[in-house]
């Protein structure tokens, strides 16, 4: 477990001891920032007392993480993270790139990134002795809560909109947690969760609100920087890009968090650039980075994406700053480009469900922009698996052919 020595407010820098807030900055609702004691930590420890240990989940970055290991050796809480980096070769050749790699969060144990944050605070809720969890999801973080909470034994709550994937509810019912399905959408159903945890004094793991979701969130570019080796690279050459799915900004927020804390211990030889991507029926955050502002003004949300389609994003503003202080940008892309993408990730092996494919639509529009070049290092992440959303699936592809159960039928297919 890392120093963990208090908040600081992302909009008016205030800080505050660990025991005086929970989620938001009391004097203007400003999401926290998890402080640790980088220089105590510069002290104690060296790249290679991480990059040593054999952990092959979040918890090998434990130093640099705000709460203890929750003593889940064996479940799924304790293998959360560590995903593997792909690099598709063929996929690099049709789209005439050099360096290219995908990220798969879909072998998370609940299959998407949200499993990180879930970790996480099932891990804080331990060491405060929270009686229940709750949440608001759309699916991904809800399904992430309640694998998480079941591996350790923790009452989950979560209230999820009414059109959340039948996959994704599934996945919530058969982990054992209370849902409740919200006759209306997922900002409706997140301020829900807020009052629910006043009134019952639950503890809210509403992503964008509580502050320890960004800790679990930030292990994915402790994972770059450590598979991929930037510690050893220099200030000379291009930085690696990274591209990122965007609904409430989140996660871009906690992978810059994560490549802010590496250099800030000085381990981190260059800055990578992060670029978010968005659907355009639901680009909030691209629409203020954009207008060169800070201030999020909420859409009408609609896309096929359901994992990211939020109509006010709860941590827009930090997931601005991560592409304008990383040199990045925004991209937003269509449905169609969203699905073609799932496919496109298909013929190398990885599923993705819509919204961890946006990342992929993103790059190609990026080199057919110039935003990016053929010979640029780039990685993609893939936030959660194809079987989250199948009827999305099958819209990226060609229904399959019935045949009658004879070779000459087989052989009249096959010949045209």
């Amino acid at each position: 477990m890392g120093d963990f020595i208090g908040y600081r407010c992302s909009i008016c820098q205030a800080e505050y001891p660990p025991t005086q807030v929970m989620y938001t900055c009391p004097k203007d609702g400003g999401n926290l920032d998890v402080v640790l004691d980088i220089k105590h930590l510069k002290q104690k420890y060296h790249t290679s007392d991480i990059t040593s240990r054999t952990e092959a989940s979040l918890w090998r970055y434990l130093p640099l993480l705000p709460v203890p290991f929750p003593h889940a050796e064996g479940t799924t809480l304790g293998a959360a993270g560590y995903t593997p980096i792909y690099k598709p070769q063929k996929l690099a050749e049709r789209l005439g790139m050099t360096r290219l790699w995908v990220k798969d969060e879909s072998r998370n144990p609940t299959a998407s990134f949200k499993d990180r944050a879930s970790a996480i605070v099932v891990a804080r809720a331990i060491q405060i002795g929270a009686p229940v969890v709750v949440t608001a999801s759309t699916g991904n973080a809800g399904a992430a809560l309640a694998g998480m909470a079941a591996a350790v034994g923790q009452k989950a709550v979560i209230l999820a909109p009414r059109s959340a994937p039948p996959a994704k509810v599934a996945q919530l019912l058969v982990y054992g947690a209370q849902v409740i399905l919200v006759d209306g959408n997922y900002d409706e159903a997140f301020d829900l969760a807020i009052q629910a945890a006043q009134e019952f004094g639950w503890y809210c793991r509403n992503t964008g609100y509580n502050p320890f979701t960004l800790e679990g969130k930030k292990t994915a570019a402790f994972e770059i920087w450590d598979q991929l080796q930037l510690a050893n690279t220099t200030a000379v050459g291009r930085p690696l890009t990274v591209f990122v799915s965007v609904g409430d900004g989140n996660i871009i927020s906690g992978i810059h968090k994560g490549f802010k804390d590496l250099e800030e211990l000085g381990w981190l030889g260059q800055m990578p650039r992060l670029i978010g991507v968005q659907a355009q029926g639901s680009a909030a955050v691209a629409h203020a980075f954009h207008a060169g502002s800070e201030i999020i003004e909420p859409v009408q949300a609609q896309t096929i994406a359901d994992s990211i389609s939020v109509d006010l994003p709860r941590d827009g503003v930090r997931a601005v700053r991560a592409a304008r202080q990383t040199g990045g940008t925004y991209i937003t892309v269509s449905d169609a480009e969203i699905l073609t993408a799932i496919a496109d990730l298909g013929q190398v092996g990885i599923f993705a469900e819509p919204a961890g494919a946006t990342a992929m639509a993103g790059l190609k529009k990026a080199l057919v922009d110039g935003v990016v070049k053929p010979d640029d290092p780039v990685l993609v992440m893939n936030t959660g698996s194809g079987l989250k959303d199948v009827r999305a699936a099958m819209q990226a592809v060609h229904a399959a052919p019935v045949i009658e159960p004879s070779m000459e039928a087989l052989k009249k297919h096959l010949a045209g």
